[in-house]
């Protein structure tokens, strides 16, 4: 069978009140979901309805890529079984696997490569993706035991991976002094090269506009990426989003939003008449006139950031820094945490709290108020 007749066109048949787009974009998910679960063995059909009723769309897929790797490991790097593909693996295998194969798995994916014909690539992972991918190990395997599939339940015997706790962590943001630079580069070009003052002059308007909406909502990136024209309610001065557990949120617009919105959508931003049908609804649109991916946005926010930062493109920020950033600067100015959390959609207050630790410029003023040297030399 050739490429083009597995080719299947995929329409969305769309009764409820959310857009288009983001169903379309929940079905992608839930069909890449069904993919992996056809790579695996048939035994797991429980551990997939588990997964599916009992955690979010992303965590889902997550997992089962996770699981997937394991399988493929097992097969790579192990005798534990004589299976040739994931899907072949048979659960004999998998009651003979002890904690300790779990634990070189996890230090093996520490950092690994990867051969291809021409290319070989090397992955690491951190300590959190490795908690993630010990955790969805850890869902399969009490999994097996608590459905008595497997002998023993293994999961006791893991070790741990130390995570830095919340408070450990430092928060990336920039500064209001740092912001004001990044808006100044994307108002006027400062700090861009010759190659990207081409492309700048071209979007500059839609650049500025999802900066904007970013330090003034602190969004997700998934959630600005889903934005439509018809998410904004103008009269009613409010936009619509779509949170990560698929919960509808208002947005209240301010001016400077308004204002970058409009600019946008009236004096740079393609007309319908050159846009594709699935695109006309789409709020920010990329020079080909599709919807932006998340990657496009993130490489844009990397390049502003950075010319902020005075740093190399690669060392700018990612949208995630920008979220922190909304947050640090709302507490800076005084607003109440828990105002703030309810903005951000943070589940708990205490995700807020870490913010309201990063107050550096408060510090900065302080500091400035105790110039020891000048006083002593006045």
């Amino acid at each position: 069978m050739n490429d083009m007749a597995e080719k299947k066109t995929v329409r969305v048949h769309n009764k409820s009140d959310k857009p288009d787009n983001v169903i379309k974009k929940e079905n992608d998910i839930y069909m890449e979901c069904e993919s992996l679960e056809e790579q695996l063995p048939r035994f797991l059909r429980g551990y997939f309805a588990y997964l599916k009723g009992n955690v979010l769309p992303m965590t889902r897929l997550a997992y089962l890529h996770d699981v997937r790797f394991f399988m493929q490991y097992l097969i790579d790097e192990t005798d534990l079984t004589e299976a040739k593909t994931t899907k072949d693996i048979k659960l004999s295998d998998l009651n003979k696997v002890k904690a300790v194969d779990v634990n070189l798995f996890i230090d093996y994916c520490r950092k690994y490569k990867v051969v291809d014909e021409k290319v070989v690539t090397y992955y690491t992972n951190d300590n959190k993706s490795l908690a993630r991918k010990k955790s969805s190990v850890s869902v399969l395997f009490k999994y097996l035991y608590r459905d008595e599939m497997v002998d023993k339940n293994i999961t006791d015997g893991f070790d741990p991976i130390r995570v830095p706790k919340p408070g450990e962590r430092e928060i990336k943001a920039l500064q209001d002094d740092e912001v004001m630079i990044m808006l100044d580069a994307v108002t006027t070009g400062q700090g861009l090269t010759e190659k990207e003052r081409s492309f700048w002059e071209k979007t500059k308007k839609r650049d500025k506009a999802i900066l904007i909406i970013f330090l003034t909502y602190g969004l997700r990136l998934s959630e600005l990426q889903q934005l439509n024209i018809s998410s904004f309610q103008w009269g009613r001065g409010e936009f619509k989003i779509y949170r990560k557990r698929g919960k509808e949120s208002i947005m209240p617009l301010n001016n400077s939003v308004t204002a970058v919105v409009h600019d946008y959508l009236d004096n740079e931003r393609k007309p319908d008449s050159e846009v594709e049908d699935e695109h006309k609804d789409a709020l920010f649109l990329s020079l080909q006139g599709k919807r932006m991916t998340e990657r496009q946005i993130r490489e844009l926010v990397k390049k502003y950031t950075s010319i902020a930062l005075n740093t190399s493109r690669k060392g700018g920020y990612s949208p995630h820094k920008l979220r922190a950033t909304a947050a640090t600067s709302l507490i800076g100015r005084g607003n109440s945490i828990f105002d703030v959390a309810a903005l951000l959609d943070h589940e708990q207050v205490t995700t807020t709290q870490l913010y309201a630790r990063q107050k550096i410029n408060v510090k900065r003023d302080l500091v400035k108020g105790m110039e020891w040297e000048e006083e002593r030399k006045e």
